[in-house]
């Protein structure tokens, strides 16, 4: 109890207050700008924060972490387009209902799922931490392997009836993770000889080309439209927060459950928000009773979505409090902010800084409140982006997406391939082709790889995969899950073919 009333006393200052309450605006703002993550925030934040105290500099970073995981919420309802690579599953949903006429509904159930999402797995990060983190830091390349094969299982969701396309889809991801330098070995392969291709695509790029460009390229085909001043939306502009509170409060299994599964996989390194909000965008899938209206604009898959990633905030603090292990970028720079000021960051963490750790818990909630709070009260000036005539907000945005792109890592070529994936995804998006499944064979196929490369070279016996029980047991649920797809596949085809027999 001294300890938390210690670090809440620093925490709770108004100065201290003060930077979380920029901290959070700079991570919404941030996040909303295609191509701009929530990493990218952090790094910049991170030298302005060696002059405080730990304590006020780690509360400074988490409040820029929670609010960018929310503001990516912002492009994914209004423009169809991503803000960060955790609101890929956003755009399902809260796109069509904003396009549908409720812009404002789309935002206000994405920001409150987002704070129910942060507080829950702040409840499990000061309940849970030691345990999860030990099960977390056990798995090892075998494991590893396992859980993204059962992660794979999810394109058989987000394909809606076009499997095949979708399959199609998700393999030309995977090929896209092969080209560059190998993760292992250091060598390059696949690049053709092409120097711009030698250190491979990165996924940002390829993120805001499939997403942002061949959107912005869907939102011009018009010319007429242009011309007539169209603007990205139509319908009512309200919002009416606290009706939609409880909209969202009216779905606590899939709001838990998506917090859950938030938690649990920002608890394992390497994996983070791209991840969760696509896992649990599928479980609430897989879990409903009318599976076919997601993707139409129905507030369960922006719930799914927006809860999900928003958890993975403090499912990534739960290795690195307890094991002092990082589990994503954004924890590494924690970390690093934690070791500038002297802090050794392992298992004693919590004995020998108990202040520090529960003034983090603390930072967490007033994070999540003032995220809510920030968004509330801007959430008007935001949809003031979907009165914009599309001739403006176009090359607004594509500015934006070329700038991010650059910003990654200072190359030029990058804006090439940028050029070259926004065409592909736009020939794909005009054939039909579900452009999610490519994404997630990005995201997914470098962590597959590695981790099937390591374990063959920790051992070639290759049944381990099967008689280490944690590995079964993902392999299992891989099965279950393609069983599951197929039989709902067959089922739907079934329906279509009878309904078409049917006399009129």
């Amino acid at each position: 109890m001294d300890a938390f009333l210690l670090g809440a006393s620093e925490l709770l200052s108004p100065t201290t207050l003060l930077w979380m309450l920029l901290g959070s605006m700079a991570g919404i703002i941030a996040a909303a700008i295609p191509g701009f993550t929530v990493t990218m925030a952090i790094v910049l934040t991170l030298p302005l924060t060696f002059a405080m105290e730990p304590l006020q500099g780690i509360a400074v970073m988490l409040a820029v972490y929670v609010g960018g995981y929310t503001g990516g919420l912002i492009s994914a309802a209004l423009l169809g387009i991503p803000g960060t690579p955790s609101s890929v599953a956003t755009t399902f949903d809260a796109f069509p209902m904003a396009r549908g006429g409720q812009p404002g509904r789309a935002l206000s159930i994405g920001v409150w799922a987002s704070f129910f999402g942060t507080v829950i797995s702040t409840a499990v990060l000061i309940v849970a931490a030691p345990p999860l983190a030990i099960f977390a830091v056990r798995l090892g390349p075998w494991e590893y392997f396992s859980l993204i094969v059962f992660a794979l299982t999810i394109v058989a969701s987000l394909v809606g009836n076009a499997l095949q396309r979708g399959l199609i889809a998700a393999m030309i991801g995977l090929a896209i993770s092969t080209v560059g330098t190998d993760p292992i070995l250091g060598r390059p392969r696949f690049d053709f000889g092409l120097d711009v291709l030698a250190a491979g695509l990165p996924f940002l790029v390829v993120l805001i080309g499939i997403f942002a460009i061949s959107q912005l390229a869907s939102e011009v085909e018009d010319a007429d439209a242009i011309k007539r001043g169209e603007r990205l939306a139509t319908g009512e502009i309200e919002f009416h927060t606290w009706a939609v509170m409880r909209e969202v409060l009216m779905r606590p299994v899939n709001l838990i459950r998506s917090s859950l599964v938030g938690v649990a996989v920002g608890a394992l390194p390497g994996a983070g928000g791209s991840i969760a909000n696509l896992v649990a965008y599928d479980q609430a899938k897989r879990a409903s009773k009318t599976p076919e209206r997601f993707g139409t604009g129905i507030a369960d898959g922006v719930v799914a979505s927006e809860a999900g990633n928003s958890a993975t905030a403090g499912g990534g603090l739960i290795p690195l409090i307890a094991l002092g292990i990082p589990g994503s970028a954004v924890d590494a720079i924690l970390m690093a902010s934690l070791m500038v000021h002297g802090i050794s960051v392992g298992p004693r963490l919590i004995m020998d800084n108990a202040d520090l750790v529960y003034g983090m818990f603390l930072a967490m909630a007033i994070s999540s409140l003032m995220m809510l709070v920030v968004c509330i009260f801007s959430m008007r000036m935001f949809l003031r982006i979907a009165e914009v005539p599309k001739w403006v907000v176009v090359p607004i945005v594509l500015v934006c997406c070329v700038v991010g792109s650059f910003a990654l890592n200072n190359r030029v070529t990058d804006l090439y391939l940028l050029g070259f994936v926004g065409l592909a995804g736009y020939a794909l998006k005009a054939l039909d082709y579900p452009l999610a499944p490519l994404v997630l064979g990005v995201i997914l196929g470098p962590i597959a790889e590695t981790n099937l490369r390591r374990a063959l070279m920790t051992d070639s016996d290759w049944t381990l995969f099967l008689t280490r029980p944690t590995s079964l047991v993902f392999l299992i649920a891989a099965a279950l899950s393609i069983t599951w797809a197929v039989r709902a596949h067959l089922r739907a085809r079934k329906a279509a073919a009878t309904r078409k027999e049917s006399p009129q």
